[in-house]
């Protein structure tokens, strides 16, 4: 007996330790949304779009530093032109052989705005590939929500199932009890084989959707496809909620919707200004130094050599680029308004809707919490009623099957709560990863 002792406490030890250990493997929502971000493929291409603006900046950045390049070149050239002077000679008036070393220097002194104006246009365009990942981000954390919570279900839906069959098994087992003394018939038995079958193939439906739906998220989160997968029970308490007025008007600070139709606008402006700016003069120093040969008297002699001034381009004629390009500027300023009316509606009608299924849910639970109340009731008199001989077998495991439909539906409304609640959140531009 004391070694039975034993071997039950070692037992029920191991059955702790895997139970620990499989609730410590279990996923959480933002484990699994910073898992995604952090090696999704479009995410890694964005962060790639800001690299590349960053390097657009510098790329605008270098008109403010001098161009400084050497070269050296050798030309033999022929005829060697001479010039003769009756009575003094004959003068060679360039070498063969020319040599040639310099040193060029070339700076911007002043451009009225344009490289600053086209730096501005850099980091607008870094800001505008910035709030496309946030909202990507926000995308896929929409997405992963979804698989996340439909993980979920299913878990919970095949445990219930799980003890569903147990208790049919156990009301086989006892009619089976029941058949061998008599106080059965073998239609009872039959009714709860029908219902175990049910029952079993409702699961292995349940499992396959479960498959899916986990090789689907480990391909987001970069893992292998059959590794198994397993997500806690995330699920958000009831809270109060904000008018639907103000909800929407955080929407209208907060979704990167809006937040990049602003910037897009802001590009466009800086796009016109900058077409304005092409027209405008510009000042550049420059100078050159070096050796070379050539000089008279002594054409082959290797001489030091300068120059240096000061230049002013002014565009007199530009076939009519400007004006086409504020035309192009202005044409995306009132597209872009437009696009911003249209995101702010499309904005509004998410936050309407969004609120609506999170208080439909509400009310959903509130109402499955008073039917599984009800079906257990039923249930336990279902017991004792059919012990007793006053209701039949399958009346018995109809109430089975209610009352295993009601913890069903009561975990779907809390699941749909809490992913209409998240999707609200989401909704009024929050960020949930």
């Amino acid at each position: 007996m004391c070694r039975l002792r034993y071997i039950t406490a070692f037992l029920s030890f191991l059955i702790f330790i895997t139970l620990s250990h499989a609730q410590n493997d279990s996923l959480g929502l933002t484990t699994i949304i910073q898992q995604v971000i952090s090696n999704y493929p479009t995410i890694k291409k964005a962060e790639q779009d800001i690299e590349a603006a960053n390097a657009r900046i510098g790329l605008a950045k270098s008109a403010y530093y001098p161009l400084i390049n050497a070269s050296v070149e050798y030309k033999r050239l022929g005829p060697v032109t001479s010039l003769t002077i009756p009575s003094m000679g004959t003068f060679t008036m360039n070498p063969a052989d020319n040599y040639n070393a310099t040193l060029n220097y070339n700076q911007t002194i002043y451009d009225f705005g344009k490289t600053s104006g086209k730096v501005d246009l850099e980091n607008q365009n870094k800001q505008l590939s910035q709030l496309f990942m946030e909202q990507m981000v926000q995308q896929l954390s929409l997405s992963l929500l979804n698989h996340f919570y439909s993980i979920l279900y299913l878990q919970e839906a095949i445990k219930i199932k799980d003890e569903e069959l147990k208790t049919l098994g156990e009301h086989l087992t006892f009619v089976k009890k029941q058949e061998a003394t008599g106080t059965s018939t073998q239609y009872a038995i039959l009714s709860t084989q029908v219902h175990i079958s049910a029952t079993e193939n409702q699961k292995i439906d349940l499992q396959t959707s479960l498959k899916i739906l986990q090789a689907q998220l480990n391909s987001f989160m970069g893992n292998p496809q059959e590794q198994a997968l397993i997500v806690k029970e995330e699920l958000l308490q009831p809270v109060a909620l904000d008018l639907n007025s103000k909800l929407i008007n955080t929407a209208y600070q907060l979704r990167e919707e809006l937040k990049i139709t602003k910037q897009r606008s802001e590009i466009a402006s800086t796009r016109y200004r900058l077409a304005g700016a092409a027209n405008y003069p510009e000042f550049d120093l420059f100078a050159s130094g070096g050796f070379k040969n050539g000089y008279i008297p002594d054409l082959n002699k290797i001489k030091a050599n300068y120059v240096a001034g000061i230049s002013f381009k002014l565009p007199i004629f530009d076939g009519n680029r400007v004006k086409y390009n504020r035309q192009q500027a202005q044409s995306e300023m009132k597209s872009v308004e437009q696009d911003t009316e249209l995101a702010s509606r499309n904005i509004a009608n998410e936050v309407i809707e969004n609120r609506t299924h999170v208080d439909a849910a509400l009310k959903k639970i509130r109402q499955q919490e008073l039917q599984l109340t009800q079906a257990q009731k039923a249930y336990e008199l279902a017991q004792t009623s059919f012990l007793a001989g006053t209701i039949t077998n399958l009346d018995l495991l109809d109430s089975e099957t209610a009352l295993a439909e009601s913890r069903l539906t009561l975990m779907k409304s809390r699941i749909d709560y809490t992913i209409s609640l998240l999707k609200l959140k989401i909704a009024t531009g929050e960020h949930i990863y």
